[in-house]
């Protein structure tokens, strides 16, 4: 929005005040004011410009899921004469797994230092660097090292997720943030089946022999990424760049407790949509427009029901649901092992397909956890300090904890999509060393199991007596 439709006294026509002051890397909209936790502000104000910034964040977040995850598809187009064997395929997506979890760190921070509606700008803008990159080098001849290089570029989709989660984390109030967190974070996920339809719909229809015509479909659609959050997308001036939350969400053990349950979420839900169309390929001896035709269903379906996690932990609250999520992993990756063992296709995409959905009902269920453990420990803090439970504490409160909250983010975040790397690399060394994944299943295994008792000890088994210090269960 252009400062000409601002009113003289800073007042949008949808209520927000707005001054346009230049921060950042250009000028941009920015809201001065915003009290999502007041419910007479939320209700005539501040729900209309959420869930605009919402709509808007899904959109480019979506994009940056899609490049991000590119090469989980073009190695599917990588036949005999790229010269390239599954080890080596199973090391490209390695790389992108990698760099997206490393960049999700300082676009964290970004959202504060540039404003939400300007990061997005340019975080989606940098999409067109590894997305061109692989439409010149994408073709039989081209060294492994240059395909390694254009895989550690398309990682920076994956830091996309990162900036847009902190940045709708101050959009909403308390009581809203396991929906809209899921609905933002799903929205994003869904671009990972939807490039591996784009991918199927070129294989069926072009041949696995023009990989080309894929990255080709990306490119407006990046520009028109960039160019709706610039028109429409706003910066919140009361998020500011604070390093004593950054350095408070370091020493925190709940951000690193929530960063190992989210490897398990997220984690799994990055590393199996990576590794999935190939490991059919190697396990199952699918063609390329085979597994194509297969891969896309898990992640689709684990992108749906994410905002039914969120929406979920609202109601039951997120550490119930992600223990009993974390069980049902357990049981799901037992189906897969099995069909491993016996061999049995149909019956190995049934376990496979169970645990993409249930890491899409963790992964909204884990960030509902978030907010809600950083704000009940700040209101604990409080009562230690001697300071009397009424409203204006809780308001401070609830404050206090969206600043530690979206510090400790874009921590979260990447460590949980650092789980998505060693997925592949266990994927990887598994088939290498028995010729299958089943080594690899065992392993994710135990993982969830050790999730299951970390939730319960942590969030769910009260203590004997209070502790003011320790958060309530999320």
């Amino acid at each position: 929005m252009t400062a000409a439709t601002t009113a003289p006294d800073g007042t949008e026509p949808d209520g927000t005040r707005s001054t346009h002051t230049g921060r950042g890397p250009g000028k941009g909209r920015w809201i001065e004011s915003w009290q999502p936790e007041d419910e007479t502000f939320w209700r005539e104000t501040g729900e209309r410009v959420a869930h605009r910034n919402l709509l808007l964040s899904v959109f480019s977040e979506h994009i940056g899921f899609s490049v991000w995850t590119l090469w989980s598809v073009l190695v599917l187009f990588m036949g005999p004469e790229y010269g390239v064997d599954p080890a080596g395929k199973f090391l490209l997506i390695s790389a992108a797994t990698l760099v997206g979890a490393v960049a999700r760190v300082p676009y964290t921070f970004a959202v504060a230092r540039f404003g939400g509606r300007n990061w997005t700008v340019i975080s989606a803008s940098l999409l067109l660097i590894p997305t061109v990159a692989a439409l010149v080098v994408m073709r039989p001849g081209t060294s492994f090292a240059t395909f390694m290089v254009v895989a550690l570029l398309t990682g920076v989709g994956g830091g996309n997720f990162a900036s847009s989660m902190t940045n709708i984390n101050s959009f909403f109030p308390l009581r809203r943030k396991g929906w809209a967190l899921g609905v933002n974070a799903g929205g994003g996920n869904i671009g990972v089946p939807v490039v591996q339809l784009a991918g199927l719909a070129v294989i069926a229809t072009a041949g696995a022999g023009h990989p080309r015509v894929l990255l080709a479909i990306y490119v407006p659609l990046i520009v028109i990424a960039a160019v709706c959050s610039a028109r429409w997308m706003d910066n919140l001036a009361p998020v500011r760049n604070d390093t004593g939350a950054a350095r408070e969400a370091l020493r925190d053990r709940h951000t690193w407790i929530m960063s190992f349950l989210y490897i398990g979420t997220f984690g799994s839900f990055i590393g199996y949509s990576f590794a999935f169309g190939l490991v059919l390929q190697t396990q199952f001896a699918r063609t390329p427009l085979q597994a194509a035709s297969l891969t896309f269903l898990g992640p689709l379906l684990g992108s749906l029901v994410r905002p039914v996690g969120g929406q979920l932990a609202d109601r039951f609250g997120g550490a119930r649901i992600t223990l009993w999520n974390f069980a049902a992993m357990g049981a799901a990756t037992l189906v897969v092992v099995a069909a491993s063992v016996l061999e049995s296709l149909p019956v190995f995409l049934v376990g496979f397909t169970a645990l993409f959905v249930l890491s899409g009902v963790g992964n909204g269920s884990t960030y509902k956890m978030i907010p809600a453990v950083f704000q009940e420990r700040a209101l604990a803090e409080a009562a230690q300090a001697g300071e009397t439970a009424d409203a204006g504490v809780a308001a401070a409160a609830a404050a206090d904890g969206r600043r530690r909250s979206g510090a400790a983010m874009g921590l979260i975040g990447a460590v949980g999509a650092l789980g998505g790397l060693g997925i592949n690399l266990a994927f990887r060394q598994s088939f290498e060393t028995v010729g299958t994944g089943t080594a690899a299943y065992l392993t994710f295994l135990v993982f969830y199991a050790v999730c299951c008792a970390v939730t319960r000890a942590v969030y769910l088994r009260r203590p004997a007596a209070p502790e003011p210090a320790a958060p309530v269960p999320a």
